[in-house]
């Protein structure tokens, strides 16, 4: 069984994992639980076994293409996902995850956990979740629930991390890390703190870096400028108080500190393509 959209492409056939390998969900987030037998595959130069009751974590710009070899009695079930999904789902209630930095930096060097059976339950729920909404194309609602059967499963992993690993693995003190990586966290932590504030230039102002600086540093850490970073948190919220709340236009720009309602319908407009009152009228499928 292979079902997609455009945000997730979920399977449990070897025709469906040799698909995702050539799509652009290459690139992107990947959960593998391994339900029986086990697969060798390609990461970051080696090959690693994933045995049963493994679950297998490749976040985004962790591995590139390479072979993969399984067992006679191999079984899964995977979950792919866009980067642009993979950063929405950091998000929480449109905060940036906390620690979230060091916990893909761990991800990246420790992608195999063994889970427990409790977890490989919570597992089969989600995938099976996920699977009854994408076989059901008729509900007006389908994206905003699977986003939020999306948001749960990644509650269980953080929370995972937060209880199985010990905090000193997690933690980044400046003299261990290179000085890209430490501004790099450094940003994302007052992304988290100052949601409101919009200029590269006073994110920058904290770091005692240039602007420029900044930038290439989120690029070349995420792919992302800084200002693309700010964009994505800005419109996060805007959404989610357009979609989920009847609070009057002026009212969300004053909540969300815009000069005035006419500047925060511009901004809307440029990241949206439309006007804040005609996406509120809009029904995602």
């Amino acid at each position: 069984m292979t079902l997609f959209t455009d945000s997730i492409f979920l399977t449990n056939e070897m025709e469906g994992f040799e698909k995702c390998r050539d799509t652009r969900f290459d690139t992107s987030t990947t959960v593998l639980l391994c339900t029986k037998g086990h697969i060798d595959v390609s990461y970051r130069g080696e090959m690693i076994r994933i045995d049963t009751n493994d679950v297998f974590i490749r976040v985004p710009y962790a591995t590139e293409k390479g072979p993969f070899q399984w067992s006679d009695d191999f079984e899964f079930m995977q979950v792919s996902i866009p980067i642009s999904l993979y950063e929405e789902l950091m998000f929480d209630h449109m905060r940036v995850e906390p620690r979230w930095w060091q916990k893909q930096e761990y991800l990246k060097a420790h992608p195999i956990f063994h889970l427990s059976e409790i977890s490989i339950e919570f597992c089969r729920v989600y995938f099976h979740l996920l699977e009854l909404q994408l076989q059901d194309k008729q509900s007006d609602y389908r994206r905003q629930i699977m986003m939020l059967i999306a948001r749960g499963a990644t509650m269980e992993l953080l929370n995972y991390l937060d209880k199985t690993l010990v905090l000193g693995e997690l933690d980044v003190e400046r003299q261990s890390v290179n000085s890209s990586d430490y501004t790099f966290h450094a940003f994302t932590h007052l992304l988290r703190e100052h949601p409101h504030m919009r200029e590269v230039q006073w994110f920058a102002k904290q770091l005692n870096i240039t602007p420029k600086y900044l930038s290439e540093i989120c690029k070349e850490r995420s792919g992302r400028s800084a200002s693309e970073w700010i964009a994505d948190v800005t419109v996060t919220e805007l959404k989610n108080y357009l979609r989920k709340t009847t609070l009057p236009i002026r009212e969300i720009a004053r909540v969300m500190e815009f000069p005035n309602a006419s500047f925060f319908c511009q901004y809307t407009k440029k990241h949206t393509g439309m006007t804040p009152n005609h996406f509120r009228k809009m029904k995602e499928a």
